[in-house]
């Protein structure tokens, strides 16, 4: 069969142009390429990026799709307000192939209205202007509310495509989000009536300072300062992203005996490569995927036991997949820690 709607594609299990580079095992390779083939056969794009909501292949407010991967899904419904359920494998490829969704849950308006009230109460702006602070407080929030809409208030910031993809991600990781309202930034919920229909909650949790600390303790499993890897983009790095790291990378060198990677989708990198900082990237000692991430693709040298990262999503899975303890930092932390060869975290307002 052929799609009947435009099919974007998640994450494949091998950087499709320089797996053998990456040292991916041919027989491995070979059945990762075999899957997206079958895909692109049937006339899906090959976007290869679990953030397609940063590629052309963005919906529009409204508009009605069937998307599988759970941090897609968490920001497709809660930050560009298109529609659509949390959807497994080969569901996905039946609603594209069909052209047909069920008209159910958050296809429709009622299950999109708030349940749970989530008020911030007396944060500091310090740290809700920093990126280190929006996957600790998804990474909460799944906690707290599992499948239940949660309308957040009391965030005195506006936060940036990339700080709410990180939100999404961690929420749906720790949780199984897939909606969530910030008042007055996302667009079901210009005010806090609107985002609960003009009802109220069946539920209001207080979130505070000291909540916070404690999800990002979880967030480390880690006793001592030692990192084998550090691994950031999950979701898959932004363009801005990955400008941000370059830039904390000039004339910088990652310490022998720790891995470095960025993963990102193809268009990203190829921009990276016209700009200059891919060339960048790679003198720090990085090494830049495209279509793959280190969860799906024997990356990471299997003797690495401990993970740095400033993603929340990885922090949550690298123990029961990777097998590795982990770290969480900000990206400067993980950079600066890269150098070092140590684990050097800055907690500036998190001490507040």
């Amino acid at each position: 069969g052929v799609v009947r709607v435009p099919t974007s594609l998640n994450v494949v299990s091998l950087d499709r142009s320089r797996w053998r580079e990456l040292g991916t095992p041919s027989g491995f390779a070979s059945k990762a390429a075999r899957l997206g083939h079958a895909y692109l056969a049937m006339g899906a794009t090959p976007t290869f990026t679990c953030a397609p909501y940063q590629t052309s292949a963005a919906p529009a407010f409204g508009e009605q799709i069937a998307w599988a991967e759970s941090n897609a899904v968490a920001f497709a419904n809660s930050v560009i307000g298109a529609r659509t359920n949390r959807y497994g494998d080969y569901l996905d490829i039946s609603c594209a192939l069909t052209g047909r969704v069920p008209a159910a849950g958050l296809h429709l308006d009622e299950p999109r209205l708030g349940r749970v009230l989530v008020t911030l109460r007396q944060l500091p702006p310090a740290l809700t202007a920093r990126d280190d602070f929006y996957p600790v407080l998804g990474y909460l929030l799944g906690t707290l509310v599992d499948d239940e809409v949660a309308v957040i208030d009391g965030l005195d910031a506006a936060p940036t495509s990339d700080q709410l993809k990180a939100l999404a991600a961690a929420a749906a990781s720790s949780g199984s989000v897939a909606m969530f309202h910030l008042v007055g930034v996302t667009p079901e919920a210009p005010t806090l009536e609107d985002a609960f229909g003009h009802r109220g909650p069946i539920r209001q949790i207080d979130v505070d300072l000291d909540d916070l600390k404690a999800a990002r303790a979880r967030l480390r499993t880690a006793s001592g300062d030692r990192i084998d890897v550090v691994a950031l983009g999950s979701p898959h790095c932004s363009l801005a992203e990955c400008r941000a790291i370059a830039a904390l990378a000039a004339g910088r060198t990652v310490a022998p005996g720790v891995e470095f990677f960025v993963t990102t989708s193809r268009a990203v990198r190829d921009l990276l490569d016209r700009g200059g900082e891919l060339a960048t990237l790679a003198e720090f000692g990085a090494t830049v995927t495209a279509d793959t991430c280190i969860v799906v693709s024997p990356l990471i040298a299997e003797s690495a036991r401990v993970l740095m990262t400033n993603s929340a999503k990885y922090a949550h899975y690298g123990p029961g997949i990777l097998e590795v303890d982990v770290i969480y930092g900000s990206t400067e932390d993980c950079v600066a820690s890269a150098v070092s060869g140590r684990a050097t975290i800055e907690d500036g307002p998190w001490n507040a």
